[in-house]
């Protein structure tokens, strides 16, 4: 069974749940992973499970996410990929020795082996953000409506109108914000005598 933590926001996309490890990235961001260690909890809980974690893996990490998250939101938006970003999910992509292993019940999975490091982890990572950039997969990438979030997410609904990264969090948020503002316009409105 594998470990939950519950400040990780874990979708059906690798690479777009890594970008997720930094929240709010249009209000107060959170650092999901501020050190070593929480990165490798991360992996773990990813399936990409690691011994360790240096500092300056865990930046080029935070480099490797920042620069998934510029290449989906651009594709999102259908502007141009950002050539910075390509680089660094490309260099990422090909630094791993991780394998593709088929499971007994037809899934693809990642194995790492256990002198595997943080690099192969990254690697897994940028492969699954080229292949979701480059339309390989159903499904689209759009952005969080939040104006405090604005996640990159892979939307594989039917309709692909998906509005928000999690429904528990920025859709309830903003459901919230919309009943809170409906319910002070009608005290308003009945103060004043406008009903």
């Amino acid at each position: 069974m594998r470990t939950r933590f519950p400040d990780f926001r874990l979708g059906n996309v690798l690479a777009t749940s890594f970008t997720a490890t930094l929240t709010e990235r249009c209000g107060n961001a959170v650092e999901r992973i501020p050190t070593p260690q929480r990165l490798v909890d991360w992996l773990a809980v990813s399936g990409l499970a690691v011994e360790s974690c240096t500092s300056v893996q865990l930046e080029l990490a935070r480099e490797l996410r920042e620069a998934i998250h510029a290449a989906a939101t651009a594709a999102a938006t259908q502007a141009p990929l950002p050539a910075s970003a390509v680089r660094i999910i490309n260099d990422r992509s090909v630094q791993g020795r991780a394998a593709a292993v088929l499971t007994p019940e037809g899934d693809r999975r990642w194995r790492l082996t256990p002198a595997s490091g943080v690099e192969d982890a990254l690697s897994v990572i940028a492969a699954d953000a080229i292949s979701i950039v480059a339309g390989e997969r159903d499904g689209k990438l759009a952005l969080c409506a939040s104006p405090t979030c604005r996640a990159a997410f892979f939307d594989t609904s039917q309709s692909r109108t998906r509005r928000w990264c999690d429904m528990n969090t920025c859709g309830n948020r903003q459901k919230k914000a919309r009943f809170i503002a409906n319910q002070r316009k009608n005290e308003t409105a009945a103060r004043t005598g406008d009903v």
